[in-house]
């Protein structure tokens, strides 16, 4: 059997390796979730005059360093002064050299986003007139190369050692408490807590490689890992680590004290550590609900007790599955998993996956926001693969239960058997033990060299070790003998044959709905990829409109993400002018939700001011038209100029908001 076994691990070894390594190779280097949604200059927008900063505007709150925003000139060489700073939400900017000359600037950010994760790019805009450029664009990226590609494997090992360490320790105080005396299971669990460890240690180390330069070398940088230190992802690692030196002391009762506890100090005990290790499986979860995509965006109050429980029962689930399997496999003749542990952790499964459907369902209508994304977006179309392996794993798991109940009827028919009066099989141990000395006092005096005892009754001078080692001896041989046949009396029932099969297959789908998993949680949110489209969309729009050969049309469109910050409070809002100049104008306002669907808010108001000559801010009410479309007639410009026109949109009755942009009109 031990031949057969090697094979199915090694299997699934090589599953877990070659799925981990073609997940990570296909993951996009640059998969952050905060999204560039606009900014000012605008992308290949040409201006007339040189502007005295450049902001940037993202779909989330970013951390930013010294060297986050960079401005270069034609030639390569940085034009920016100064750190980048906050101006509102989630704007940032950086001040620029005075005098500029005329010819395309490129703009380079990289920052961390408010989920954790990197995201980094580039773009240019022109004064006066385009011109060539000795700055490359197309290689800025965050989180890639060798280092990205050590951080993924990195995740993919920490969360496979939480689900194996809480999962298997679930398992074994829930549906299987003898287990806690088999050293298969504890060398499981034990390999999970070790490899979460090492992850984490390793995640810190490379953090500060991963959201800045990239390079092998600054790995070991110290100043970077105090850098780390001071983030929110750099506290989540932290707390993890001190987190798993109370799930050691947990292990170390669990493997110790416990399994020799009886009667009702072993119920107190199990209470406890049902407790206590709740609480600490809660506590590493919640390590990384508090630094991810939970900690941020909408609902986050409720997304990350959600997120929790998600963790909880996959772990519970897929970690307990492990260990049954190993059970299955290498638990010890003289303790073999019983079918009450195997329908306890079949009930313990179908709970478990029905938070997972439940905790899951609300995590994609938070990261996707519209049906579209499914299918239009990156982590839609992951999401859809995981939700087929997860629906595969139901299936297999429906057949093991199948499995469950057939050994659970196979049972009760042995016990109804082996409590007839007369069996065979009870005479089968009693002949065993009474042959057991024949066969020792035979091997006995064939060791002293065939001398009987003497005249006195007494043995040679030698026998009395020789007859203890082949005792010994024979008795290890005949319980290796016993081993094998009760293996093979337990190999040859089907119903556990099968259960075993089954299992193993709900095991490799797990190693690939956990890798699918890892690779989701480094992928831009569906929700935060149409957004960041459709800005990209408008702002290619506005730049077209602000192009020279445009103004002659008479016409101007800006594009402005906002953020209220309460419920339904991201969207677009577009303010038209035309003619967009000195006089009266006609402006309308459009107001969209990320996915570019219009909406009403309760009030949208705009103002120009030209900041040059003192003049304003002027206020426009602009009428309500239809949904999410305001208009107002006879907007008057008093002169040319670069005017700041600034949207006041507010969608409650206390969460409103104030996003504003530069235009030349006049």
């Amino acid at each position: 059997m031990t031949q057969t076994i090697a094979p199915r691990v090694r299997m699934l070894v090589l599953l877990f390796l070659a799925v981990t390594g073609a997940l990570l190779t296909g993951a996009a280097p640059a998969s952050a979730h905060a999204a560039l949604t606009g900014s000012d200059p605008a992308q290949g927008v040409v201006v007339d005059k040189a502007p005295t900063q450049v902001s940037l505007t993202f779909s989330e709150t970013v951390s930013l360093n010294d060297d986050s925003l960079r401005v270069l000139d034609p030639k390569g060489t940085r034009v920016d002064t100064g750190k980048p700073s906050e101006i509102s939400g989630t704007t940032y900017a950086v001040q620029l050299h005075s005098g500029l000359p005329d010819g395309t600037y490129t703009v380079t950010y990289q920052v961390v986003s408010a989920d954790s994760h990197p995201v980094a790019g580039a773009y240019t805009f022109s004064i006066g007139s385009p011109s060539e450029t000795s700055v490359s664009v197309s290689d800025r990226t965050a989180g890639g190369g060798v280092v990205g590609w050590l951080y993924g494997f990195g995740r993919y090992l920490s969360y496979a050692g939480f689900v194996v360490l809480a999962g298997g320790a679930a398992f074994v105080l829930v549906c299987w408490q003898r287990g806690s005396g088999v050293r298969a299971l504890q060398r499981l669990v034990v390999s999970g807590w070790v490899a979460m460890t090492a992850a984490t240690l390793f995640l810190l180390l490379l953090r500060g490689s991963y959201t800045g330069s990239g390079k092998i070398g600054d790995i070991f940088d110290l100043a970077l890992l105090g850098d780390v230190l001071q983030t929110k992802t750099g506290a989540a690692l932290v707390s993890r680590l001190l987190l798993l030196a109370a799930a050691a002391l947990f292990i170390a009762v669990l493997f110790g004290a416990y399994d020799k506890r009886e009667g009702d100090e072993k119920r107190d005990l199990t209470f406890g550590l049902a407790i206590g290790g709740t609480v600490v499986a809660a506590g590493l979860a919640a390590s990384w609900a508090m630094a991810e995509h939970a900690s941020t965006g909408l609902q986050p109050g409720i997304a990350m007790p959600v997120d929790v429980l998600h963790l909880l029962a996959v772990a519970t689930w897929l970690g307990g599955l492990t260990a049954l399997l190993v059970a299955l496999y290498r638990a010890p003749a003289d303790r073999p998993v019983d079918t009450a542990a195997a329908r306890r952790f079949s009930r313990l499964a179908f709970g478990s996956v029905l938070v997972v459907v439940a905790t899951g369902t609300y995590q994609s209508w938070r990261q996707l926001g519209s049906w579209s994304a499914f299918t239009d977006t990156r982590y839609g179309q992951l999401l859809l693969v995981k939700i087929g392996l997860v629906a595969l794993l139901v299936g297999i798991a429906s057949i093991s239960r199948r499995w469950t109940a057939r050994l659970a009827d196979t049972a009760v028919e042995e016990a109804a058997v082996t409590s007839a009066p007369g069996e065979a099989a009870a005479s089968a141990p009693e002949k065993e033990h009474v042959t057991a000395p024949a066969a020792t006092s035979d091997a006995a005096g064939q060791t002293s060299g065939g001398a009987g005892p003497d005249a006195n009754g007494s043995g040679s001078a030698g026998s009395a070790p020789a007859d203890t080692e082949r005792a010994a001896q024979l008795a290890r041989q005949r319980a290796a003998v016993d081993a094998t046949r009760q293996k093979r009396l337990r190999n040859s029932d089907t119903g556990r044959s099968g259960l075993r099969r089954s299992v193993l297959a709900e095991a490799g789908v797990a190693v690939v709905v956990l890798a699918v998993t890892t690779v989701l949680t480094s992928t831009e949110p569906g929700r935060t990829e149409q957004e960041a489209a459709a800005a990209n969309r408008s702002s290619s729009a506005s730049s077209a409109n602000s192009d020279p050969a445009d103004s002659a049309s008479g016409a101007l469109t800006l594009d402005m993400s906002f953020d209220t910050g309460g419920t339904d409070g991201k969207g677009v809002v577009s303010v038209d002018l035309d003619p967009a100049r000195t006089g009266p104008n006609e402006m309308h306002v459009y107001v969209t939700r990320p996915n570019g669907r219009a909406f009403d808010v309760p009030e949208v108001k705009v103002a120009f001011t030209l900041e040059a000559k003192k003049i304003g801010p002027l206020p426009v009410a602009p009428d309500h038209i239809t949904t999410g479309h305001w208009s107002a007639n006879g907007v008057q410009i008093p002169v040319a100029g670069e005017w700041e026109v600034a949207v006041t949109v507010r969608t409650s009755d206390i969460d409103q908001v104030t996003v504003s942009k530069n235009a030349q009109i006049g």
